[in-house]
Protein backbone atom coordinates (compact mmCIF):
# COMPACT_ATOMS: atom_id res chain seq x y z
CA UNK A 1 0.00 0.00 0.00
CA UNK A 2 1.17 3.32 -0.90
CA UNK A 3 2.34 5.64 2.07
CA UNK A 4 2.68 9.70 1.56
CA UNK A 5 5.14 12.04 3.27
CA UNK A 6 5.27 15.55 3.16
CA UNK A 7 9.52 15.43 3.58
CA UNK A 8 11.93 13.16 3.54
CA UNK A 9 12.23 11.11 6.73
CA UNK A 10 15.67 10.11 8.21
CA UNK A 11 14.77 6.57 6.89
CA UNK A 12 14.00 8.12 3.67
CA UNK A 13 17.09 9.55 3.20
CA UNK A 14 19.18 6.47 4.26
CA UNK A 15 17.39 4.61 1.26
CA UNK A 16 18.33 7.31 -0.95
CA UNK A 17 22.07 7.28 0.06
CA UNK A 18 22.17 3.41 -1.07
CA UNK A 19 20.59 3.53 -3.86
CA UNK A 20 23.02 3.46 -7.35
CA UNK A 21 20.44 4.12 -9.59
CA UNK A 22 17.45 6.98 -9.69
CA UNK A 23 14.89 7.86 -12.16
CA UNK A 24 14.10 11.33 -13.55
CA UNK A 25 10.72 12.27 -15.02
CA UNK A 26 9.85 15.37 -16.26
CA UNK A 27 7.44 16.79 -19.61
CA UNK A 28 5.99 20.26 -21.12
CA UNK A 29 2.97 21.33 -20.81
CA UNK A 30 2.59 19.99 -24.44
CA UNK A 31 5.03 17.85 -25.57
CA UNK A 32 6.45 14.25 -24.48
CA UNK A 33 8.14 12.97 -21.37
CA UNK A 34 11.04 12.44 -20.47
CA UNK A 35 12.03 9.89 -18.13
CA UNK A 36 15.78 9.38 -17.82
CA UNK A 37 18.35 6.96 -15.79
CA UNK A 38 20.96 8.84 -13.56
CA UNK A 39 23.91 6.94 -12.06
CA UNK A 40 27.23 7.88 -10.92
CA UNK A 41 27.62 8.90 -7.25
CA UNK A 42 25.46 12.86 -8.05
CA UNK A 43 22.35 12.73 -5.76
CA UNK A 44 22.25 14.91 -2.63
CA UNK A 45 19.85 15.48 0.01
CA UNK A 46 20.40 18.56 1.61
CA UNK A 47 17.56 19.01 4.06
CA UNK A 48 14.24 17.07 4.44
CA UNK A 49 12.61 19.17 1.86
CA UNK A 50 15.29 19.59 -0.57
CA UNK A 51 17.44 17.34 -2.94
CA UNK A 52 19.93 18.08 -5.71
CA UNK A 53 21.97 16.31 -8.33
CA UNK A 54 24.99 16.67 -10.27
CA UNK A 55 23.45 16.67 -13.61
CA UNK A 56 26.10 15.13 -16.20
CA UNK A 57 26.72 16.23 -19.92
CA UNK A 58 24.07 13.85 -21.93
CA UNK A 59 22.64 13.76 -25.39
CA UNK A 60 20.06 15.92 -24.54
CA UNK A 61 19.27 18.52 -21.85
CA UNK A 62 15.25 17.72 -21.69
CA UNK A 63 15.67 18.16 -17.89
CA UNK A 64 16.37 21.67 -17.97
CA UNK A 65 13.99 22.91 -20.80
CA UNK A 66 11.06 21.74 -18.50
CA UNK A 67 12.08 23.00 -15.44
CA UNK A 68 12.78 26.10 -17.28
CA UNK A 69 9.00 25.72 -18.95
CA UNK A 70 6.82 24.47 -15.46
CA UNK A 71 9.69 23.33 -13.24
CA UNK A 72 7.08 20.04 -12.58
CA UNK A 73 9.49 16.80 -11.67
CA UNK A 74 9.55 13.33 -9.87
CA UNK A 75 12.14 11.60 -9.12
CA UNK A 76 11.72 7.53 -8.57
CA UNK A 77 14.17 5.85 -6.37
CA UNK A 78 13.83 1.93 -6.30
CA UNK A 79 15.59 -0.86 -4.44
CA UNK A 80 16.68 -3.91 -6.41
CA UNK A 81 18.18 -5.63 -3.25
CA UNK A 82 15.88 -8.30 -1.26
CA UNK A 83 14.21 -5.76 0.72
CA UNK A 84 11.21 -4.31 -1.98
CA UNK A 85 10.50 -0.66 -1.98
CA UNK A 86 9.91 2.23 -4.35
CA UNK A 87 10.30 5.57 -3.33
CA UNK A 88 8.85 8.56 -5.52
CA UNK A 89 9.87 12.19 -4.91
CA UNK A 90 7.51 15.14 -6.65
CA UNK A 91 8.79 18.48 -6.49
CA UNK A 92 9.50 21.48 -8.14
CA UNK A 93 13.03 21.96 -9.70
CA UNK A 94 15.71 24.15 -10.85
CA UNK A 95 18.19 24.38 -13.15
CA UNK A 96 21.67 26.19 -11.64
CA UNK A 97 24.45 26.88 -13.63
CA UNK A 98 28.40 27.40 -12.18
CA UNK A 99 27.57 31.58 -13.19
CA UNK A 100 24.21 31.45 -10.61
CA UNK A 101 24.89 32.65 -7.21
CA UNK A 102 23.68 29.09 -5.89
CA UNK A 103 26.67 27.41 -7.30
CA UNK A 104 28.94 28.00 -4.42
CA UNK A 105 26.71 27.08 -2.27
CA UNK A 106 25.80 24.09 -3.48
CA UNK A 107 28.70 22.27 -5.88
CA UNK A 108 30.78 21.59 -2.78
CA UNK A 109 27.83 19.01 -1.69
CA UNK A 110 29.64 17.09 -5.19
CA UNK A 111 32.64 15.54 -6.12
CA UNK A 112 34.10 17.12 -9.12
CA UNK A 113 33.22 14.99 -11.79
CA UNK A 114 33.98 14.80 -15.60
CA UNK A 115 30.88 16.10 -17.65
CA UNK A 116 29.24 18.07 -15.45
CA UNK A 117 26.91 20.71 -16.51
CA UNK A 118 24.52 21.99 -13.87
CA UNK A 119 22.92 21.25 -10.74
CA UNK A 120 18.91 20.31 -10.64
CA UNK A 121 17.78 20.98 -7.07
CA UNK A 122 13.93 20.24 -6.28
CA UNK A 123 12.13 21.26 -3.86
CA UNK A 124 10.22 18.44 -2.24
CA UNK A 125 6.40 18.23 -2.12
CA UNK A 126 5.18 15.29 -1.34
CA UNK A 127 7.48 11.38 -1.50
CA UNK A 128 5.27 8.62 -1.58
CA UNK A 129 6.64 4.67 -0.91
CA UNK A 130 5.05 1.73 -2.56
CA UNK A 131 6.29 -1.91 -2.06
CA UNK A 132 8.09 -2.73 -4.97
CA UNK A 133 7.25 -6.05 -4.74
CA UNK A 134 7.05 -6.74 -8.63
CA UNK A 135 10.13 -5.56 -9.53
CA UNK A 136 12.99 -7.85 -9.91
CA UNK A 137 16.54 -8.17 -7.06
CA UNK A 138 19.33 -7.46 -9.45
CA UNK A 139 23.31 -6.97 -7.74
CA UNK A 140 25.15 -3.83 -8.56
CA UNK A 141 28.61 -4.68 -10.15
CA UNK A 142 29.92 -1.19 -10.57
CA UNK A 143 29.73 2.22 -12.07
CA UNK A 144 30.40 2.69 -16.08
CA UNK A 145 33.17 5.07 -17.04
CA UNK A 146 32.19 5.63 -20.86
CA UNK A 147 30.72 9.13 -19.80
CA UNK A 148 33.88 10.29 -17.71
CA UNK A 149 35.92 9.33 -20.07
CA UNK A 150 33.88 10.76 -23.07
CA UNK A 151 33.90 14.18 -21.16
CA UNK A 152 37.33 14.07 -20.46
CA UNK A 153 38.56 13.52 -23.57
CA UNK A 154 36.34 16.45 -24.67
CA UNK A 155 37.76 19.26 -22.18
CA UNK A 156 36.42 21.97 -21.29
CA UNK A 157 35.94 23.79 -24.63
CA UNK A 158 35.16 20.37 -25.99
CA UNK A 159 32.27 20.12 -23.75
CA UNK A 160 31.17 24.09 -24.22
CA UNK A 161 30.90 23.28 -28.21
CA UNK A 162 28.97 20.41 -27.43
CA UNK A 163 26.16 22.34 -25.50
CA UNK A 164 26.28 24.45 -28.16
CA UNK A 165 25.48 21.93 -30.42
CA UNK A 166 23.66 19.66 -29.27
CA UNK A 167 21.76 20.61 -26.08
CA UNK A 168 20.42 24.18 -26.43
CA UNK A 169 16.64 23.23 -27.24
CA UNK A 170 14.50 20.36 -26.10
CA UNK A 171 13.33 17.52 -28.65
CA UNK A 172 10.02 19.23 -28.74
CA UNK A 173 11.78 22.92 -29.54
CA UNK A 174 12.13 24.29 -26.13
CA UNK A 175 14.93 26.53 -25.08
CA UNK A 176 17.01 24.80 -22.17
CA UNK A 177 18.97 28.21 -21.02
CA UNK A 178 22.66 26.48 -21.72
CA UNK A 179 25.09 29.17 -22.49
CA UNK A 180 23.05 31.83 -21.61
CA UNK A 181 23.05 33.67 -18.23
CA UNK A 182 19.87 35.59 -18.35
CA UNK A 183 17.59 32.46 -19.02
CA UNK A 184 18.63 30.63 -15.80
CA UNK A 185 16.71 31.09 -11.97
Amino acid sequence: MAKFYPELTDSLQRFIGEQKLFFTATAPTNGRVNLSPKGIDTFRCLDRQTVAYLDLTGSGNETSAHLQENGRITLMFCSFGESPLILRIYGQGEVVRSHHPQWQTLYPHFSPTPGERQIIVIQVQSAQTSCGHGVPVYEFQRDREEMIRWAEKKGEAGLQQYWHDKNQVSIDGLPTGIGQTNLDH
